[in-house]
């Protein structure tokens, strides 16, 4: 069960002995369990919204839930998966309720993204011109890409691409079929190509 990454805290502890500590009322154990999935959910929700407050806010909000269900977890899937699970339906029903897609500044989109180097890493197209081209500006049509995928696109790009999950994974966490994720994949990865086409050439 503990074989996903980052299943082990800094003191060796497994995601599933920290569980059952919290679940019996240690909130130490809960804080690692914060510590560790911390970076990794913050890439998670800031490549989904493309705003650093709004992913802050979530973050608070998905720790906040995850330790009010945490008696109902029952070890089925694993911490990480169920973890994931919750940031990633937790960060749909924002961006639903929030209607539409807000226009991000330049300026938010340019300082945020230049500290998350594995964003640019979306597109094939994207690598093999890396250094031929101005990255600051690449990041930035990149980012622009991104933002015109629809929320299930934007989704599975950010789950497989940016956080390197494997399609079985994702499955779990969006509970789809793992076909689905395929092929939202690769419709995705086809609709930033042709984003990024004019300026990759």
């Amino acid at each position: 069960m503990n074989e996903q990454p980052a299943s082990h805290s800094s003191n060796g502890e497994s995601d599933t002995d920290l569980v059952a500590r919290a679940q019996q009322g240690d909130t130490r154990a809960f804080d690692d369990l914060v510590r560790k999935y911390t970076p990794k959910l913050y890439g998670l929700v800031y490549n989904m919204t493309s705003n650093r407050e709004d992913t802050a806010d979530l973050l608070q909000d998905i720790f906040a839930k995850a330790y009010r269900s945490l008696q109902r977890f029952m070890g089925k899937s694993s911490f990480y998966t169920w973890i994931y699970s919750i940031s990633v339906n937790m960060t749909l029903n924002f961006l639903k309720k929030r209607g539409r897609y807000t226009k991000v500044s330049l300026d938010d989109v340019d300082t945020g993204i230049q500290n998350d180097p594995t964003f640019i890493e979306v597109t094939t197209a994207a690598k093999s011109t890396l250094r031929e081209v101005n990255i600051h500006e690449l990041q930035k049509r990149l980012n622009e890409a991104m933002m015109k995928l629809s929320q299930d696109h934007r989704t599975v790009v950010t789950l497989y691409d940016v956080q390197g999950l494997q399609h079985a994974e994702i499955s779990q966490i969006l509970g789809v079929s793992e076909g689905t994720v395929r092929s939202r994949l690769f419709y995705a990865h086809r609709q930033l190509q042709t984003y990024l086409e004019d300026f990759v050439k």
